[in-house]
């Protein structure tokens, strides 16, 4: 009987990938399944986890489907064991977590019985905070602060830094409306009752997309700063042009599904005038088409 099941997407970081598995490797007083979905690499990164980790439950796909889809893959197995684990971990490849890591994050969980998701403090190479693992969702105005650059002129209002919730005390817990996918513990009820990860998204949003539809059942969503864990951040997509496309497309999914509606006139055709001057000629195709139906929780039951 594993406690967790713990799902990596990777793309082409095989040496990461090395690195991580080998810090799971020695957590220690947690039981858990590790699941690496492989995104038809071209380094060798799943002939690697097939000679180096052995216990490593590995997913070759043969085509590059994006992150949620990915995901989805390891998702459903984890759903699929009898009985399914409590907790479910989405990590990145590009991560190294301490020995207790694992061991602590689920204790904060049974210390909150309110908490759907739960993410760490996560640490850049550089030994500053990602400012990612702890943020507000993109609604218009957050977004709108963040583009004119006012959240990082005045990083400790409460108005204009909510993207980031800079104005936050890094070191204390607090809820927040999403951490990032690339650390993202979920309890396996919660996901069970929200659904797998949206598809529609390629890379970006659907960790947000996800923590939404958690809050919307209910589920609170907490930073937890006691747990430190290394993210390299941008491993597989750094200075690619298609994740700077994929990252507006993102936005765009994002705000059609949970905002649009409810965005007067005027500030939707700003919105869409700024999203097709960032996201080029390939974005506004896309915006003159019907999103596909989203995911619902009766996929996985």
């Amino acid at each position: 009987m594993f406690e967790l099941g713990i799902v990596i997407v990777n793309y082409n970081t095989r040496d990461l990938l090395r690195s991580c598995l080998q810090s799971l490797a020695a957590n220690r007083d947690v039981s858990f399944i590790t699941y690496v979905v492989d995104n038809h690499s071209p380094d060798g990164s799943a002939e690697m986890v097939r000679a180096e980790f052995p216990n490593v439950k590995l997913i070759s796909s043969d085509t590059n489907g994006g992150y949620a889809y990915a995901n989805n893959l390891g998702l459903r197995k984890i759903l699929d064991l009898h009985p399914a684990p409590a907790f479910a971990l989405l990590l990145n490849p590009d991560t190294v977590l301490p020995r207790d890591a694992l061991a602590q994050m689920i204790e904060f969980f049974r210390a909150h019985p309110d908490a759907g998701i739960a993410g760490p403090k996560l640490i850049r190479s550089n030994g500053k905070l990602d400012p990612a693992c702890r943020r507000s969702f993109p609604d218009p105005a957050n977004s709108i602060y963040h583009i004119l650059y006012l959240d990082r002129i005045f990083r400790k209002s409460k108005r204009f830094a909510r993207y980031n919730l800079t104005f936050l005390d890094e070191n204390k817990i607090a809820q927040v409306d999403s951490v990032v996918g690339a650390f993202m513990l979920l309890r396996t009820e919660a996901l069970r009752q929200a659904g797998l990860l949206d598809e529609t998204y390629f890379m970006y949003g659907e960790d947000l997309d996800f923590a939404l539809r958690i809050k919307q059942r209910g589920w609170q969503v907490y930073y937890n700063p006691s747990v430190h864990v290394l993210h390299v951040k941008r491993a597989a997509s750094r200075g690619d042009a298609r994740a700077r496309y994929e990252f507006w497309r993102a936005a765009y999914i994002f705000y059609q599904k949970h905002y649009a509606r409810v965005t007067p006139f005027f500030m939707r055709a700003l919105i869409a005038f700024g999203l097709a001057f960032k996201g080029g000629p390939r974005l506004i195709g896309e915006m003159t088409r019907p999103l596909p139906p989203a995911p619902n929780a009766a996929e996985i039951r």
